[in-house]
């Protein structure tokens, strides 16, 4: 066991005894993309999940005031905005959604500088499993149904000394756009884009972030099938478990329905898809601007696909999960799918004459 090793299991043991679950059942909880570790604790009847983030894992997170050049300088977590090492931002989060009435994770007890958190077990019951014994639509309606409790909430994001939610703003959205031509395109072409190409590239899609709404929502930005749980035995949005959601950033109310409704894992039925946004225009009523909506929609539509071409890309060529090659086909569709849309017309044209798979 390496020092660093040690030094966790440690501040593990001691954190858990502290807050009461020294003699608990540990078992481990898949994880997801991110370099976060869970375990399931049994405790005589009672259940919690610790999530282990150490904090010197992941390059920094982004300071509230950093400026470009400061933010290029520390790196993509910063570029984009993620949380990075900083648990506190999981903690401010979820009381902010369960101040809106959302099923977040309650918080038991949490060591931030330790990247310790004992948090509310929510289940095994992701959206993505009970698909198929639950009715599709009462499950995506639910879904729907959280987001614009959320968004009719009128939230204030989080600001306090350890942690301050971040606006999605254009630098975010463009590094995360430049993840396709960084590493989907070495993947498909075996050499990387020239400089030009690059540079065309990112103006095309700073010229397509102009025309968005500014920011006016909270965004979880990972809200889809593996990141919800179902609840039944809870009432009305409370059916809803949120999880994965320290990244979220104040941005655009149409981003997390594009997570929702163009997953990446799992198909969603054209039909189902396009009666939750006639569903999700009816909840919000004089709050939803139906031009303004459908431009953001197609626009952050193509921004997260691009972004997840790249990604999936990365984590198969740089971190050696091969898996995630298996997940392009639907993104790739997808994306086709976006860039048909009239204000992505300019990317199309682009990415017809240089990865014409991906633009017929």
């Amino acid at each position: 066991m390496s020092e660093d090793m040690e030094e966790l299991a440690l501040r593990r043991a001691a954190f858990l005894e502290q807050a009461g679950w020294g003699a608990a059942a540990a078992t481990p909880l898949a994880g997801d993309a991110s370099t976060r570790r869970y375990e399931r604790l049994t405790h005589g009847e009672a259940k919690a999940v610790l999530m282990i983030a150490p904090p010197a894992a992941e390059a920094p997170a982004c300071p509230p005031d950093a400026g470009p050049d400061l933010r290029q300088a520390l790196g993509y977590n910063a570029m984009a905005r993620l949380a990075g090492p900083n648990l506190n931002a999981f903690i401010a989060i979820a009381e902010m959604l369960r101040n809106a009435g959302l099923s977040a994770p309650e918080i038991f007890a949490a060591d931030p500088q330790a990247g310790l958190a004992l948090i509310e077990d929510l289940g095994d019951d992701l959206f993505a499993r009970v698909a198929g014994r639950v009715d599709e639509a009462t499950l995506y309606r639910a879904a729907i149904d959280a987001l614009a409790q959320l968004h009719e909430s009128a939230a204030a994001p989080p600001r306090g000394p350890s942690y301050a939610m971040l606006d999605y703003d254009a630098l975010a959205l463009e590094v995360e756009t430049a993840l396709l031509i960084e590493w989907y395109w070495p993947l498909k072409k075996a050499a990387v884009a020239p400089n030009d190409l690059c540079e065309e590239y990112a103006q095309l899609w700073r010229d397509a972030f102009s025309a968005l709404s500014a920011p006016h929502a909270p965004v979880l930005r990972d809200y889809h099938a593996e990141n919800l749980l179902w609840l039944p035995g809870r009432e009305k949005v409370g059916r809803v478990g949120v999880i994965d959601f320290q990244d979220a950033l104040f941005g655009h109310a149409a981003y997390d329905l594009v997570s929702l409704l163009e997953d990446a894992r799992r198909d969603v039925a054209p039909e189902l898809a396009a009666a939750m946004l006639t569903h999700y225009a009816a909840r919000m009523g004089a709050q939803f601007h139906e031009g303004a909506f459908e431009r953001d929609y197609a626009i952050l539509a193509a921004q997260r696909n691009a972004k997840i071409l790249g990604i999936f890309a990365r984590l198969a060529k740089r971190d050696h999960k091969p898996r995630y090659l298996d997940l392009l086909p639907r993104v790739e569709a997808h994306f086709r799918n976006d860039l048909a849309r009239a204000p992505l017309a300019p990317i199309r044209t682009f990415i017809a004459r240089h990865l014409p798979e991906l633009a017929s």
